[in-house]
């Protein structure tokens, strides 16, 4: 005996004949509520109503009441038990609209939020580049005293170089020209503009270390809690990173790269954003293909157990990892020597052709 859901009901079969069944109503947003729970993963009262011992199931949900087992259901059709098309349709539409009013798991929150991380990066980094040309028209010098935020904040606040310079307990002489006041307070606004962006980034940043704690804190503890967002921003979920084989983990972020190297068959890439992590990036480039790959395999057994609820176990892998590290980095302590390439087979072929040719001429 199997156990099968279809999207109307559920079926509990022997071979190819139908035994026992239970219809779901013919009411569209009570079909749609059921197929909701299903894609949740929930087990359907129906379904625990049909159930019998020592049975199959099709669906691997249902492993609690059955061992899973692939089973064609093409037999069961609609039609049978007077239902349309029309029905159908209307389960489905009422169906994604309940999907879509399901609140947003935490860990997609914190997927827009690094996503949000990139855009704020790339605006301020062009505001800045902008406010340190235009500002340094007039003060150059103040790029040697303050940096990033702070340097947005004192054009903001003050403005004034003297002011500044008072403010910063320095003494010096401008080599700056001087600007007009009406300028000025244009530059003392894309200084603030610039300052906000910084405290919005730092919000950013605390609400996805926080949200990553409590999401995947093995995951963080393992690696950052940014380098972490983004993996599972690039995996579109934290249940798909965990459900990645670890040799995709290792090259999420370098598709580009891959789809290069099958297109055209250059060199593979060896990693993707882990490459951010200093095991990756502070490695020779020979080791780094080996530290990746060690790397994206404790990645997936640290997605895994977060994704599962499971202990806290990223001490264990970071002593796991550093000791491979140590390994690796002694066991290949030199990079490889390059081999020769052999001389063109094709070239030679046709200089010996043409020896050949020159002596018949000859004779």
């Amino acid at each position: 005996m199997i156990l099968i859901t279809k999207w109307f009901g559920v079926f509990l079969c022997e071979d190819t004949e139908v035994r026992r069944f239970k219809l779901f109503e013919k009411e569209p947003k009570m079909v749609a509520m059921k197929l909701a729970a299903i894609q949740r993963g929930e087990i359907l009262p129906e379904e625990r109503e049909l159930a019998v011992r020592r049975m199959k199931v099709a669906d691997p949900r249902l492993k609690p009441l059955g061992k899973p087992m692939v089973f064609d259901s093409s037999f069961i059709k609609p039609e049978k038990y007077g239902l349309t098309s029309d029905l159908m349709q209307k389960v489905m539409v009422e169906l994604g609209k309940i999907r879509v009013r399901e609140p947003l798991s935490e860990d997609r929150s914190i997927a827009q939020a690094i996503r949000a991380t990139d855009d704020l990066i790339e605006e301020i980094n062009l505001l800045s580049e902008r406010l340190h040309e235009w500002y340094g028209v007039y003060f150059p010098e103040l790029a040697d005293h303050a940096v990033d935020a702070e340097y947005a904040r004192l054009i903001h606040e003050m403005g004034d170089r003297h002011v500044i310079m008072e403010h910063l307990g320095i003494s010096l002489e401008s080599v700056g020209t001087d600007l007009v006041d009406r300028d000025l307070n244009v530059i003392r606004g894309m200084g603030g503009t610039l300052y906000e962006l910084y405290r919005r980034k730092e919000t950013l940043d605390a609400y996805i270390l926080e949200g990553m704690n409590r999401v995947a804190p093995n995951l963080t503890s393992l690696l950052n809690p940014n380098l972490a967002a983004r993996l599972i921003s690039l995996a579109g979920g934290l249940q798909r990173l965990a459900k990645l084989p670890s040799s995709t983990v290792q090259l999420l972020g370098a598709e580009k790269a891959l789809f290069l190297h099958l297109r055209s068959g250059k060199n593979p890439p060896k990693h993707g954003v882990i490459f951010q992590h200093p095991w990756v990036n502070r490695s020779p480039f020979w080791q780094r293909g080996k530290v990746s790959r060690s790397l994206g395999g404790k990645i997936s057994i640290a997605a895994k157990v977060d994704a599962y609820r499971g202990e806290f176990i990223a001490d264990r892998l970071k002593e796991q990892m550093e000791k491979r590290v140590a390994e690796i980095r002694e066991k290949y302590p030199n990079p490889p020597q390059r081999q020769q390439r052999p001389q063109n087979r094709g070239q030679n072929q046709r200089h010996g052709q043409g020896q050949r040719y020159a002596q018949g001429r000859r004779r």
